[in-house]
């Protein structure tokens, strides 16, 4: 199973990273060079879609079909919780005509609403358990 951690490496900038040796830098968004936590969760939920419907749609517009997830939603920093997230999926389906287009657009939902972990959590809920450990 591969290891996640964050690393501080100043006044709110961590490193995230993996031990399969991936890494990502973290901080506030007036850092530039980093993504913030909540820029992280959102590009999360946009690659596990592009990543579930990535089989269907290769096996109907070919391996090299060009696809961008768009995601946002901004922070009610009230409850501090993104309430709604919007996802676009973008596909030139013109090669396709409306029916084809149709179908396939249903498979890739399909798709999308039972192999994305990050949006079946998101819509799910789920607990989280946070123990601190000291020296």
């Amino acid at each position: 199973m591969t290891e996640l951690w964050v690393q501080r490496t100043g006044s709110r900038r961590y490193v995230g990273q993996s031990s399969r040796g991936a890494s990502v830098q973290i901080g506030s968004d007036d850092v530039e060079g980093v993504f913030t936590p909540g820029e992280l969760l959102k590009i999360a939920l946009a690659a596990c879609s592009g990543m579930a419907s990535d089989v269907p749609l290769a096996r109907r517009l070919g391996d090299n079909y060009d696809a961008t997830v768009r995601v946002s939603g901004d922070a009610d920093r009230e409850s501090e919780t993104y309430p709604v997230l919007d996802e676009v999926l973008e596909l030139d389906l013109s090669e396709l005509d409306a029916d084809a287009a149709k179908r396939l657009l249903v498979v890739a939902q399909r798709a999308i609403d039972r192999t994305c972990t990050v949006g079946r959590t998101l819509k799910a809920g789920t607990q989280v358990n946070l123990a601190i450990e000291t020296d």
